[in-house]
């Protein structure tokens, strides 16, 4: 088997390590430490377990954090047609001509021109456009804030492996601490073990955190269905990346400061954005890389990250960062130690080679 084949990427998960429920606090969750440079890969190797609030004390001196400042919105809209037939309306991503794009669901799905009520509220919105796919532009009520407007009328929109509704307290949880740019409908969710103390701590250790934005779309959850890796299509998610973080990213890269990536959704901005010597710019656009084993990462050292679902586009981003066989192994020991997989569940620190110069070793 190469590389690319789907089936290398996958493992077996018991269904009761699948976390249905937040940590009770954010920092108490597990932290598995893997070291890329420590051997053998035998079961085992290079595996160290924390908790999350011992992360400050594993990061290498000085390193530059990358975060993801998304914050998602309650995307998920239910809806009735005049006959009384429930619609889910899951809003993906604002259109420049004022529309909402937005995937639309039912058991007879309406079209062009339908009028349908809102559950919470009692709002008119109206399909406006068909894009294909089961998408559409939807007109919100005029006037209105669009985000003001599914705080209003939307739910929290949970990934569909966490099967149970939504609760009030997932606005919060469901939620990084420095969420500041609303516009996502998933969370980065390596961003959400941190706590208003354990950043404050970070910077009296001397390190230091940026922020970059990445809208995490519906893609994100994408099945890889193709037996060939490479032939799998992924969807370009918009990013911004304000001055500040650009400089100092820059400024990290070529003084060999390291750059920890908290979340692969922050690899994915810099990765798409990098030039051959690893500076970035700051603007916005889409985010389309899409990386596999053979990428050269060109800015990001170390990698903060949450346990991803088998045969998945994340876990194939991590094995080109870390070696497919030795996250593997990471992975059976995860499953075997007990710990809690997916949005809600434990965190995994993805630490050197580091050689001190700005690159991997």
């Amino acid at each position: 088997m190469n590389e690319f084949d789907r089936r290398l990427y996958h493992y077996e998960l018991p269904p009761e390590q699948i976390a249905y429920q937040p940590a009770e606090q954010r920092d108490a969750s597990r932290l598995m430490l893997l070291d890329r440079d420590v051997a053998p890969l035998g079961e085992g190797g290079g595996v160290s377990h924390h908790r999350f609030h011992d992360f400050v004390d594993l990061l290498p001196p000085r390193s530059l954090l990358v975060m993801n400042d998304a914050r998602v919105v309650p995307a998920r809209v239910y809806c009735r047609k005049p006959t009384g037939g429930r619609v889910e309306l899951f809003w993906l991503a604002p259109l420049d001509d004022g529309l909402a794009r937005c995937t639309v669901r039912a058991s007879r799905r309406p079209g062009v021109g339908a009028r349908l009520r809102t559950e919470r509220g009692d709002h008119e919105v109206v399909l406006v456009r068909d894009e294909g796919a089961g998408r559409f532009g939807v007109r919100f009520p005029e006037g209105v804030d669009p985000y003001r407007f599914l705080s209003e009328v939307g739910e929290v929109p949970l990934p569909p492996y966490i099967r149970r509704a939504a609760e009030a307290y997932d606005g919060e949880r469901y939620q990084t601490v420095y969420a500041t740019r609303p516009g996502a409908v998933a969370a980065p969710t390596a961003g959400l073990h941190f706590t208003t103390s354990l950043l404050a701590r970070l910077g009296a250790a001397g390190h230091e955190a940026v922020t970059v934005t990445l809208y995490v779309g519906p893609g994100t959850f994408k099945p890889v269905e193709v037996d060939d890796v490479r032939e799998h299509e992924m969807e370009g998610e918009r990013y911004v990346i304000n001055t500040e973080a650009a400089v100092a990213i820059s400024s990290a890269k070529a003084t060999g400061r390291p750059i920890v990536a908290v979340g692969t959704t922050s690899v994915r901005v810099l990765e798409s954005v990098a030039d051959a010597e690893g500076h970035v710019q700051a603007g916005e656009g889409l985010a389309e890389a899409y990386i596999l084993p053979g990428h050269r990462f060109r800015v990001v050292d170390h990698l903060l990250t949450n346990f991803h679902l088998p045969s998945s586009t994340l876990l194939m981003l991590i094995s080109a960062l870390a070696g497919r066989e030795r996250v593997v192994s990471a992975y059976q020991t995860a499953v075997a130690e007990g710990y809690r997989f997916y949005s809600y569940g434990d965190a995994m620190f993805i630490r050197g080679p580091f050689d001190g110069h700005g690159g991997h070793t």
